[in-house]
């Protein structure tokens, strides 16, 4: 039987004093998946998952505290980014690419700074720069982001484009999808683990590493892919950065928001695939 996402075995890492799920599978050079705020491991929408297994290894897991893992989120994200690469010696992996949704994708630059010597590659899905930003968080995250249980209905704002039709249906397959194996009892529900999540996005806007400004310097690739409105982390907060970042991508994709890979879930992963496939041939 061939492994993909919806069959994929849950195992577990003694790590950081911590027991880590994670499932592994595919082949290709390993790509470390970083959740979303409140995600899991199956918040991922398998078909995108299994478009990138194609030509990757994908390594999925679950934050200290959360989902299947044990132990407490830290409220500091360079602490909670320290998962991956422990994780990646705990599986004999030397070097690797990341790949990062919202939340997920400051805790990957975090990872990109932190470890120049092992990121070949960082893909940045739905969320923003260090530092500050002009565009805020709009209201309508929080009317819906924070309630004890999402649904359908939450997800057209949340992760889409509410007002498109192309973008409804998206989201009633993508959500469909992600029901065969999502257990909803494992996503975080209570005000004090949010208020984890939050601590660690706000270390990112103080910046006081200086991430945004080693942009300019960074070698590896970056590509960024957004959605034309994103409610969480606006598209155009990017914008100031292209002209700093040279070796930065960015691929904006039309009527969609902030799950642009779970509105175009293999046109998303042919793009990565086409990214990855280039710089791993040329690093």
């Amino acid at each position: 039987m061939k492994i993909r996402a919806l069959n994929a075995e849950t195992q577990y890492a003694e790590i950081n004093n911590n027991t880590i799920a994670y499932r592994q599978f595919g082949n290709g050079t390993p790509l470390f998946f970083v959740n979303r705020f409140r995600g899991v491991m199956d918040t991922w929408d398998p078909l995108f998952l299994d478009a990138l297994a194609k030509k990757n290894t994908i390594i999925l897991f679950d934050y200290p505290g959360i989902g299947n893992s044990e132990g407490t989120l830290p409220l500091g994200i360079l602490e909670v980014a320290n998962t991956v690469p422990a994780l990646a010696d705990y599986l004999g992996i030397d070097t690797f690419n990341v790949l990062g949704w919202s939340y997920g994708g400051l805790v990957a630059q975090v990872v990109t700074f932190q470890h120049q010597d092992r990121v070949l590659n960082t893909v940045l899905i739905g969320t923003n720069p260090p530092g500050e930003n002009a565009i805020p968080i709009e209201p309508v995250f929080f009317e819906y982001a924070l309630k004890p249980e999402n649904d359908l209905e939450d997800e057209y704002y949340l992760f889409f484009e509410p007002v498109s039709e192309k973008s409804r249906s998206a989201a009633k397959e993508s959500h469909d999808r992600i029901a065969q194996r999502l257990d909803r009892s494992l996503i975080p529900s209570t005000q004090d683990v949010f208020q984890r999540y939050f601590a660690g996005s706000g270390t990112m806007k103080e910046d006081k590493l200086n991430f945004r400004e080693g942009y300019k310097t960074l070698k590896s690739p970056v590509l960024v892919i957004s959605g034309d409105h994103d409610i969480s982390f606006a598209t155009e907060n990017w914008f100031p950065l292209l002209k700093n970042a040279p070796t930065m991508q960015h691929i904006i994709l039309n009527d969609a928001g902030h799950g642009p890979q779970h509105q175009y879930p293999e046109l998303t992963a042919g793009y990565i695939n086409l990214f990855l496939r280039e710089y791993n041939f040329c690093f």
